[in-house]
């Protein structure tokens, strides 16, 4: 069968998916200090590269790993690597479907998946695993992605049939929908790319004439998406995503919901409140009456009384004739500010923007904030504001990247007075 033989030509081999240690490792490093007995669970492990580093890592704190996978040749290369390395007390190879765990909630300190993520789709992979973290918990996965705004015909023919890859902004979006916050970002180097195709390259040059049409067919499978790299290598690659759901602590407990009919002065009270003039307070009057303002995309977060805690307003500005989204004013009253009341209703504004079809978010404002959510410079996509300002503050967020990012000078609201 073709798996079978697909299985065969990746027998023995170091790596089943781009990666190095030296990539596991940065990522160890991103989710920042391990607790005490760590529990670590290492999705997809393959041969187990990954799932030896962390054991050796966990170890030391008294933790351990299970690492799970559908292949049995795979595991028992797990196994007996672990017993080579003294580790056999500190990783359970586990045969199971990683898109259907049995596990129960809050199980895992250290959710791991290098490479995995794809066999169940990353949406799907977001939320199904989140559930298996315990408070606290991280979640390090990766996903192949279009490095480039227009990939070409010759490198979609290859992977359009197979996995729908996205952009990293697009996963960003995704990410943030499922209610995550991210820790760190890593782009794989071509290095690791050679540490997988490397040995694979020069197993299918050494491989014998195939036996049947089903082991032709995964050969050639196998040659196909070398060369594909080869050619296109510059339009796609892996970056791995640092993440840690959203809790209480950062306004994902907090009640978040569209703005009422009732909330325009509280909502005032709150901008008063936050800033030092009544300027951003009179924007949003400003903008309530003006033909820019989009109902239902107004948000307040509520605070434990039921009153209005924080706020966030997108309304409809243009890139070059385009239509776009403004983020602003953003503001968490006194009592409020720095429990993640602000942060809860922006990720919801943005997701209730995603969901209803809008492509592009421009906000103004510090980068490590809004960075969180997302955003990157807009001078990526040939985005610039209509006056002068630090090219980092002036930032953006692709919601859906199947739209073209239009490229100009943004014009915003007639109240914004720019």
């Amino acid at each position: 069968m073709f798996f079978e033989a697909f299985f065969e030509l990746h027998r023995g081999l170091p790596r089943q998916s781009p990666g190095s240690e030296a990539t596991t490792r940065h990522l160890l490093s991103l989710c920042g200090p391990l607790p005490e007995r760590p529990r670590a669970l290492d999705l997809g492990c393959g041969p187990g590269p990954s799932a030896l580093l962390l054991a050796a890592e966990a170890g030391g704190l008294g933790g351990d790993v299970t690492a799970v996978d559908l292949h049995d040749g795979f595991l028992d290369e797990l196994r007996a690597a672990a017993a080579a390395r003294g580790l056999t007390d500190r990783v359970r190879a586990v045969k199971a479907d990683i898109g259907d765990l049995a596990h129960p909630d809050g199980s895992f300190d250290l959710v791991w998946a290098e490479g995995s993520a794809y066999n169940i789709g990353f949406a799907t992979a977001l939320a199904r695993w989140k559930r298996l973290l315990a408070p606290g918990g991280t979640l390090v996965l990766s996903e192949c992605e279009w490095t480039v705004d227009e990939p070409s015909a010759g490198v979609r023919a290859f992977w359009d049939p197979h996995y729908a890859l996205r952009s990293t902004a697009r996963n960003l979006a995704a990410i943030q929908a499922a209610g995550y916050r991210v820790l760190g970002i890593h782009r794989q180097p071509d290095s690791d790319w050679a540490a997988y195709y490397g040995p694979l390259g020069e197993r299918v040059a050494a491989a014998p004439e195939p036996s049947g049409p089903q082991a032709a067919a995964a050969l050639g499978f196998v040659r196909e998406e070398i060369d594909v790299r080869e050619r296109h290598g510059h339009e796609y690659g892996y970056t791995a995503y640092v993440l840690r759901p959203v809790t209480a602590g950062d306004g994902g407990g907090r009640p978040v919901r569209p703005e009422a009919a009732g909330d325009a002065a509280a909502v005032h009270a709150v901008h008063s409140a936050a800033f030092e003039t009544p300027a951003e307070a009179d924007l949003v009057d400003a903008l309530r009456a003006d033909g820019s303002w989009l109902p239902g995309l107004s948000y307040v977060a509520e605070a434990p009384d039921g009153s209005v805690a924080a706020h966030a307003l997108l309304t409809r500005c243009t890139v070059d004739g385009v239509p776009a989204l403004a983020l602003a004013p953003v503001a968490a009253a006194p009592a409020v500010q720095r429990s993640g009341a602000g942060s809860a209703v922006v990720r919801a504004l943005l997701a209730a923007a995603a969901e209803r079809g809008e492509n592009l978010v421009l906000v103004l404002g510090h980068p490590e904030y809004y960075g969180r959510f997302g955003f990157v410079p807009a001078s990526r996509f040939g985005i610039k504001a209509p006056f002068e300002v630090p090219d980092e503050a002036m930032m953006a967020l692709v919601l859906d990247d199947s739209v073209p990012v239009p490229a100009g000078t943004i014009k915003y609201p007639a109240p914004f007075g720019v």
